[in-house]
């Protein structure tokens, strides 16, 4: 009798999870877009930033209220230096300590402000896009702080063909001059260590009148400033942006939005 060999199933190769990224906005934690918010509720694993001394980060405290206890979370560690080398490492570890979570399933990474704008998931999905070519990844928009403290505000950001210009926390004199030569509007990031020099530059173009600070934008400490010519001397929190109009709109002289 012919024997007959038993034919034998491979074995499936487990595919791994997608690193979805998604911005909750500048703080209010109902700022988060539906598919943001469908996204996080169905993840089983959900990393954001650490926060300092051991109290929870702005993207932490956002999402908190859309968790549930089965869910685990993951806090990474994203120090605030500026050397190449300590960031790199921190990249590095970021990356190798999602990747089990992303052997097992889906992992969402929440971060504040929008996904896309100067924000900490750029580098960790190019890490791990580094060390694991084939993982998916995914970015899902969320409010930008620009946009939340223009809104705080009440006036609009930009109008018709006014131009923007948005500089990050790390910009010179010079850089702000060369900016105010050709944007109508003018954004700057984290304005709180260089806010004296950059008020009396405003002064001496004799725009402090069409200029603002928002603090803490969105949130329960929410501060706002308008006509900084009686504000040279603020102490600013780390989240605080100038929003620089260099002329009011000219379909609205002050610049409010109706209502």
């Amino acid at each position: 009798m012919q024997k007959t060999q038993a034919k034998t199933t491979p074995l499936k190769q487990h595919t791994p999870g997608t690193l979805y990224g998604i911005g909750v906005g500048p703080g209010d934690p109902e700022l988060i877009t539906v598919k943001a918010l469908n996204r996080l509720r169905a993840a089983p694993v959900v990393a954001f930033p650490a926060g300092l001394n051991n109290r929870a980060g702005v993207a932490e405290r956002s999402i908190e209220p859309w968790l549930s206890d089965e869910q685990q979370r993951l806090p990474l560690v994203f120090p605030y230096v500026q050397d190449l080398k300590t960031l790199d490492e921190a990249w590095t570890e970021a990356a190798e300590r999602v990747w089990p979570y992303l052997q097992q399933g889906d992992v969402v990474f929440a971060c504040e402000g929008d996904i896309s704008f100067y924000s900490t998931f750029t580098y960790l999905a190019q890490y791990l896009q580094q060390q694991h070519p084939t993982v998916d990844v995914e970015a899902i928009a969320g409010v930008s702080s620009p946009m939340a403290a223009a809104a705080a505000l009440g006036i609009p950001l930009t109008c018709q063909a006014q131009q923007l210009a948005i500089l990050p926390a790390l910009y010179t004199v010079d850089q702000l001059e060369a900016v105010l030569s050709w944007a109508e509007v003018v954004v700057l990031m984290k304005v709180g260590s260089v806010y004296t020099q950059v008020w009396k530059i405003l002064e001496r173009y004799q725009l402090l009148a069409h200029s603002y600070v928002v603090e803490n934008a969105t949130r329960s400490n929410q501060v706002v400033y308008s006509d900084l010519r009686h504000h040279p001397d603020l102490k600013l929190p780390y989240f605080s942006l100038m929003i620089v109009k260099r002329e009011p709109s000219k379909n609205n002289e002050t610049g409010l939005l109706p209502g």
